[in-house]
C-alpha cells in the first residue's frame, strides 16, 4: 500500500516538474478550434444582413412584443440602411454569427437604431437560423442595456475609427 501511495507522488511530482520544465502537451488556446468542428458543430449557414425574412421576424416580434407588453400603438414600419458590422467577430471558437446595424422608421414618426445578430443554430430547436435584436432607446426591461451594448460586440472597437459607419446611424462612444 505504502509502495502504491509513494509511486502516485512521485508521478504527480515528475508530471508538475515535466510541466513546469516547459515538456508536456501545451494547452489549447482560445479560438483554436473552429466551430464546424465541434463535437456538436455549428454551420454558418444563416441569411444576410438585408434578408427578407430577417428583416420581417424583426418587425414583426418587435410589433408582437409591444401590443402585448408595452406600447400597443408603436412598430417598426420600414427598415433601411441595413449594415453588416462584423461576421464572427467573437473567433472561430463561437458560434457563428453575423453583426448588424440598422435604421428603423417607427410609427411614432421617430428613427431608431436596430442592432441585432444573426446566428446559425438560434432557431427553433436549433435546426435553423435565428435573431437576437434590440431597438435603442426601446429596451423598456434593460435587457440589452445600456443603448443595447450587450448585443454589439465590436461597438467599443469600431466607434472612433476614421470611416467608421456606426455614426451614420447616431451609435456614440460611452466616456
Amino acid at each position: 500500500m505504502n509502495r502504491a501511495i509513494f509511486g502516485l507522488i512521485a508521478f504527480l511530482l515528475l508530471q508538475s516538474l515535466a510541466r513546469a520544465a516547459g515538456g508536456g502537451p501545451t494547452p489549447l488556446t482560445l479560438y483554436e478550434t473552429p466551430a464546424e468542428a465541434h463535437w456538436a458543430p455549428y454551420y454558418p449557414n444563416m441569411p444576410a444582413c438585408d434578408d427578407t425574412g430577417v428583416l420581417s421576424t424583426i418587425s414583426g416580434r418587435f410589433a408582437q412584443t409591444q401590443r402585448e407588453y408595452w406600447n400597443p400603438d408603436l412598430s417598426i414600419t420600414t427598415i433601411d440602411r441595413v449594415r453588416e458590422i462584423g461576421f464572427r467577430s467573437n473567433g472561430l471558437d463561437y458560434m457563428p454569427r453575423r453583426y448588424c446595424v440598422a435604421s428603423a422608421a417607427m410609427s411614432d414618426q421617430k428613427q431608431r437604431t436596430v442592432v441585432y445578430d444573426v446566428g446559425s443554430n438560434f432557431g427553433i430547436l436549433g435546426l435553423t437560423w435565428g435573431v437576437e435584436w434590440c431597438v435603442v432607446g426601446v429596451d423598456p426591461t434593460f435587457a440589452y442595456a445600456p443603448d443595447c451594448e450587450a448585443i454589439k460586440p465590436i461597438i467599443e472597437r469600431e466607434i472612433g475609427k476614421p470611416g467608421s459607419v456606426l455614426g451614420e446611424y447616431g451609435l456614440k462612444a460611452r466616456f
